[in-house]
């Protein structure tokens, strides 16, 4: 499973340790099932799990303390919704989704795009990677709203908000020139307007929110750091220190000779799973 997911090659091997521990203990306590008829293997659940712990190597798995069940869709699926504007409007849409993720609630996936041999690569984004974009929502989450500032001390929670929406305003900017730019004879939705939107350091689907672009710059940091950090080298930083990783500096170190893990024992309680615990009382 690590080698179909080449973004993990520089990673150590003490890293990657950590990263199959981590694995094992979501497994242990998280439930992943089938929808629309999809069923669910040991692929799919190794799949979801490896990559939704990459976010979490410093945090542990504390960070998703709030939900247990991870729903998999063959592939996207149609959500309706009903949202109210200021004026006391109520729209309604059918969204096609790849992914979703709900506050103490179920993350949902496709598995077409969540699949590491085959998802990935149709996503049209070099950083794209909806389980760690989902997984992400889930961290941003913790502390009640997506709002791109995760769960911090309270005294580094100015900067960081300061840092974030900075960039976002800074990437909603270049996204606008781009689209002024455009030629009206190219479609924005065709081949030609997909290589003037590759432009971009990120999706361009960041510039929804502050959330979205939260959990875009989440993906491109783990999936594909480069643009990030040139154009964005305070957020990276900002990650870099969060996360407990950084993937620029990995990938100037060889990839690990891998040799194959034999199974941990029935019944052995590994450092990861017992992170799952919940906290002394009053803590």
């Amino acid at each position: 499973m690590l080698d179909s997911m080449r973004w993990l090659d520089p990673l150590d091997d003490p890293t990657l340790e950590r990263l199959r521990e981590l694995s094992a203990g979501f497994l242990a306590r998280k439930t992943i099932s089938g929808a629309a008829g999809f069923e669910v293997d040991d692929e799919v659940r190794l799949a979801i799990a490896v990559q939704a712990c990459l976010p979490i190597l410093r945090l542990g798995l504390r960070a998703y303390h709030d939900f247990v069940e991870i729903i998999v869709y063959p592939a996207r699926f149609l959500v309706h919704r009903k949202e109210m504007d200021e004026a006391g409007v109520v729209h309604e849409s059918l969204d096609e989704l790849a992914g979703e993720a709900m506050e103490r609630g179920p993350v949902v996936l496709s598995w077409s795009d969540a699949d590491p041999a085959a998802g990935n690569r149709d996503a049209g984004h070099r950083g794209w990677n909806v389980v760690i974009h989902e997984f992400a929502h889930k961290i941003d989450l913790l502390d009640g709203e997506a709002d791109g500032v995760p769960p911090l001390p309270a005294r580094e929670r100015p900067a960081w908000a300061a840092e974030i929406e900075g960039a976002w305003q800074g990437f909603c900017t270049m996204l606008d020139q781009l689209e002024a730019a455009i030629p009206r004879h190219v479609d924005p939705e065709g081949p030609q307007g997909e290589a003037w939107y590759a432009r971009l350091p990120l999706d361009p689907y960041a510039a929804t929110d502050l959330g979205e672009f939260f959990a875009v710059a989440v993906e491109s940091f783990f999936v594909d750091p480069e643009p990030l950090a040139e154009v964005f080298p305070g957020l990276y930083a900002r990650f870099r220190a969060y996360f407990g990783l950084d993937p620029l500096a990995a990938a100037t170190r060889p990839p690990p000779l891998r040799s194959p893990h034999p199974p941990l024992p029935n019944g052995a309680r590994t450092q990861a799973a017992a992170e799952l615990d919940p906290p002394p009382s009053g803590s």
